[in-house]
């Protein structure tokens, strides 16, 4: 408890807030300590240099793997110079040799990763016009405090199919939470499916769908608020709409989000985007 208040102390001066968010997803049924292995830097019971490592399973390009998430990298401000940033992802990435071939972040900053053997892999998001009035059968938002749908939120995570071939999510459920814990989530009984978006006038950007099976695009936008002209996809629709069109955009998530890789990466040269769900 004492190392993680110092650590958290750390974080929260870089990033306000984080403590708080991680503290709301222990109510969610997921923890930061479980999700997270830490390298710290200490130094008279206080932490100074943190950078974390999240698994993440996905499927690229047809094959399960597990890619190493690197998260939460943070100096104190008057400490830094003294190469402890240095000091700690050194020892993250001797850690990872063995146990990741690839490794993934997001970041305003791309230079600080690049020494390191992080390079940008350009991302796109994918347009589709539709003709929407309404839905059909309307979707219902889930409320995390009540039980049931928590246990329904933790059931979708575990259980998804992958969205897409090329780059899909599976069985992740503690980024998704910190990520996605204070936004509305919409389900679907009728598809047994979770839906994340936000409406933009007469656009919709869909940022994720959760099912057990994916459902026809047809079914789906027929679930969907209207009217809409148009739908943009914030992952790879291969499975879901294929007929959507890439455009190469570089992703405003609270600023610009860089995603970085180290290592193979199927998908590299293709139109994909990591979905913002599974960001760190």
């Amino acid at each position: 408890p004492e190392r993680a208040v110092a650590l958290f102390s750390l974080l929260d001066t870089v990033f306000p807030g984080i403590a708080q968010a991680a503290e709301r997803i222990r109510g969610l049924g997921v923890s930061w300590e479980g999700a997270s292995t830490p390298f710290v830097f200490e130094e008279a019971g206080a932490a100074l240099a943190h950078v974390g490592l999240i698994e993440l399973p996905l499927v690229l390009e047809g094959r399960e793997t597990v890619v190493g998430s690197v998260h939460a990298v943070a100096t104190c401000a008057d400490q830094r110079g003294r190469g402890l940033y240095r000091a700690v992802m050194t020892r993250l990435l001797a850690w990872c040799e063995s146990r990741f071939s690839t490794l993934v972040l997001t970041t305003e900053h791309p230079e600080y990763f690049t020494p390191f053997g992080f390079r940008h892999c350009p991302e796109a998001a994918f347009r589709l016009a539709v003709d929407h009035a309404g839905p059909r059968e309307p979707l219902r938002r889930l409320e995390l405090s009540q039980p049931q749908d928590l246990a329904l939120l933790h059931r979708l995570l575990s259980t998804r199919e992958p969205l897409s071939h090329r780059l899909g999510v599976v069985r992740e459920q503690a980024i998704f939470c910190f990520n996605m814990g204070r936004q509305d989530l919409w389900y679907s009984q009728a598809l047994d499916a979770l839906c994340c978006f936000e409406r933009q006038g007469t656009g919709l950007r869909l940022l994720d769908l959760v099912a057990p099976r994916l459902p026809a695009w047809p079914q789906l936008l027929a679930c969907l608020p209207g009217p809409l002209k148009e739908i943009i996809f914030e992952f790879s629709p291969d499975r879901l709409a294929p007929q959507a069109l890439p455009q190469p955009r570089l992703l405003d998530h609270d600023g610009p989000s860089w995603l970085m890789v180290r290592g193979p990466w199927l998908p590299e040269g293709t139109p994909f985007t990591l979905p913002i769900p599974a960001r760190t």
